[in-house]
């Protein structure tokens, strides 16, 4: 069951031992300019940004929502400042972590005609007799052949969730933040050389669809308009079947779906995900905070189901019913797994209380070294 606290005093998380914190403190920068960092290639930057990383001892920027004294690798909050600045500080990050992970992400590999089936037309002297079109010819009595489109771009529609229970965290930021960073890493490896991006945003109160276009200029005003997207009431569930289903009906061109969500509540988004697969490369972005899988110890904690309304007394100094809640989170999320992998797509969880951009690093790494050439074809 999705959670949120009705009192902020009571939702501090437990403080990270010390070798955690280090190894937080220090991650960011020092394995990347070092090289430890597996995959990042010879595009990368090896020299920060002036504003990449954030100096110790330096005031937070007033009205920005940027503190430069953070160090957990957290996204920015965008409910504090200007989507422009936010925006940008982090497309600098992201810039410099994640250059050169990515080598040809077009589907079509090989110079020529293509395969993806295009329009009809008649047949002149010349033309392969193995391209034609019999169907067509039979109905009109001329030969025709069918022509193909050759796939020299990628197309990338990415479902982003942003329903009520993602206007949640107990960490570094909230589970919403971490959508839309998910959405910019994703943006930043894809849209290059003419590819394309285009998004659908659901919230359970209305579902915003923006068209794929190409170029830089086009994925950033598809983020800030994310990024203006109104917060859900609490009370109402996102429709993520709904969502999908807009990206089978009518039928896209091939390429890339990248599905952000925390894949709570019904899991009626299976079937019409699966269905997907079968004609795209298919990308899970898992959102996940840690107070979904376990509960701390913090006496009789009154709750909230922000997309139901139900409000709930959780006895979290009952050290047998944090072992059951634990228990049932850890299914629950084997059971996403599960069907994430029966539909063949790509898993990414990112969580709000750690480096997100370290697990992206490591998941596009993964990729490469498998050979399925990173987060698209």
């Amino acid at each position: 069951m999705r959670l949120r606290r009705r009192a902020a005093a009571e939702a501090a998380p437990p403080e990270r031992d010390a070798a955690e914190a280090s190894r937080d403190d220090t991650s960011d920068g020092d394995a990347t300019d070092s090289g430890l960092v597996p995959g990042l290639g010879p595009d990368a930057d090896p020299d920060p940004a002036p504003d990449a990383e954030p100096t110790p001892g330096r005031a937070p920027t007033p009205g920005s929502g940027i503190d430069p004294g953070r160090g957990d690798g957290a996204p920015p909050n965008f409910a504090e400042g200007p989507a422009d600045v936010l925006l940008q500080r982090l497309e600098l990050t992201i810039r410099r972590r994640l250059d050169g992970l990515l080598q040809g992400d077009h589907q079509g590999l090989v110079p020529g005609s293509g395969t993806e089936a295009g329009d009809s037309r008649t047949y002149h002297p010349g033309d392969d007799v193995r391209r034609m079109d019999w169907p067509v010819t039979a109905r009109t009595q001329v030969p025709h052949v069918r022509e193909t489109i050759a796939d020299r771009e990628l197309e990338t529609w990415a479902v982003v969730d942003l329903s009520a229970s993602l206007d949640f965290g107990t960490a570094n930021c909230q589970k919403r933040d971490l959508a839309i960073a998910g959405l910019a890493a994703v943006s930043h490896l894809t849209v290059r050389g003419g590819n394309r991006l285009g998004a659908v945003v659901t919230t359970g109160e209305r579902v915003d669809r923006y068209p794929a276009a190409p170029g830089r200029l086009a994925a950033d005003r598809l983020l800030r308009s994310v990024v203006a997207t109104p917060r859900a009431q609490g009370g109402r569930r996102g429709d993520l079947a709904a969502a999908l289903e807009t990206l089978r009906r009518p039928p896209r061109r091939r390429g890339l779906v990248v599905v952000v969500s925390d894949f709570l509540g019904d899991s009626d988004w299976e079937r019409p995900f699966r269905l997907l697969s079968a004609r795209h490369e298919l990308l899970a972005i898992e959102v996940v905070d840690p107070r979904e899988l376990e509960l701390p110890d913090v006496g009789l904690l009154t709750v909230v189901d922000p997309e139901t309304g139900e409000t709930l007394e959780v006895p979290t100094g009952d050290a047998e019913f944090r072992a059951r809640f634990a228990a049932g989170a850890a299914a629950q999320r084997q059971a996403i797994a599960r069907t994430l992998r029966r539909a063949g797509a790509g898993h990414l969880q990112l969580r709000t209380d750690r480096d997100w951009l370290m697990d992206v690093v490591r998941f596009v790494a993964d990729r490469r070294r498998a050979g399925s050439g990173g987060a698209s074809r």
